[in-house]
């Protein structure tokens, strides 16, 4: 089985720390706002904890997990072998 490619934990990170120091202070004046983004806050720590969780099981079952760091990752395995 191939791995399995998942987000590098670190993009949960800068979205976390993007929305809690820049965005949550822009929106400060506003209850509304300042709530929208508190639950966006709470759905990305969520999602972080769940993929954390993916790949506990991923370990456990001897599945090796690829964390890319973007969507543009090449595959050289394959990709450049002559037919």
């Amino acid at each position: 089985m191939q791995p399995i490619p998942l987000p590098a934990p670190v993009h949960y990170e800068l979205i976390l720390q993007l929305l809690e120091r820049q965005t949550m202070s822009a929106v400060s004046n506003d209850p509304n706002l300042r709530s929208q983004v508190n639950q966006l806050i709470i759905t990305l720590r969520k999602a972080a904890v769940q993929q954390k969780h993916l790949e506990e099981i991923c370990q456990f079952s001897s599945v090796n997990i690829d964390h890319r760091w973007s969507i543009n990752h090449h595959q050289t395995s394959s990709a450049n072998t002559p037919d």
